[in-house]
């Protein structure tokens, strides 16, 4: 018996598919739909100041507890996944992506350090500090707290509203993906700082982990076809 060995052809090679991975993308829809949940559950408002977060804080921390897994959990989602969806919608709109990008990292990357400002209400209450002693240290704050406040606020809501405008130019997305994009982290800012409403800012963000799961979805069916 003889055997026959097939040797591959320029006409027969398969090309890898290089976009981006579904996958990754779709750790934008986990962190977004985490900060959601986050900011239904925080047990104070953003407009408080620190004495009024601190004592709601010691009035439950069990809330607190899980407000600092939600953003340890979006700290580790949003970048990788937003940098994968930025692939994604750049082809169409290269110059607008990139600036949005620029600004969404950014802000995504202050999270951390804004996180500290939340641990430190926890740690005095599960360490019986008293009340007042933690409210004063949370009225003091290194300037890189502010700075990192600025960059999140201005990188976070310009960012998103960018990425949404380059989402509907390129038509990479669904028009209402696109909208729901754009119109998700002004919301945001509105019902955060003006009316404070912590159920619409849930819906605010829900509409920003909608808007990522659009693009995911693109990303995988792309992804199908090659």
């Amino acid at each position: 018996m003889s055997t026959a060995t097939v040797i591959p052809t320029s006409g027969s090679t398969t090309r890898r598919y290089a976009g981006p991975s579904p996958l990754v993308a779709s750790l934008a829809v986990v962190g977004a739909a985490s900060i959601a949940v986050l900011r239904l559950l925080m047990p104070y408002d953003t407009v408080d100041g620190p004495a009024a977060i601190v004592h709601k804080v010691y009035a439950d921390p069990g809330a607190q507890s899980l407000l600092l897994w939600l953003a340890f959990g979006s700290a580790l989602t949003l970048v990788p996944g937003v940098l994968a969806i930025g692939r994604w919608v750049r082809t169409g709109a290269p110059r607008l992506t990139a600036v949005a990008m620029t600004l969404l990292v950014a802000g995504y990357l202050a999270l951390p350090t804004l996180d500290g400002t939340d641990l430190l209400p926890w740690l005095g209450q599960h360490s019986g500090t008293r009340e007042a002693t933690v409210a004063t240290m949370a009225a003091t704050s290194h300037p890189t707290t502010t700075a990192a406040s600025i960059v999140f606020v201005v990188g976070h809501v310009l960012g998103t509203m960018l990425l949404g405008i380059a989402m509907w130019r390129s038509r990479s997305v669904p028009r209402w993906a696109a909208v729901a994009t754009t119109i998700a982290q002004p919301l945001h800012f509105v019902s955060a700082v003006v009316i404070t409403s912590h159920p619409l800012d849930f819906a605010a963000w829900l509409l920003n982990a909608a808007g990522y799961a659009a693009a995911t979805v693109a990303i995988a069916r792309n992804r199908s076809r090659h």
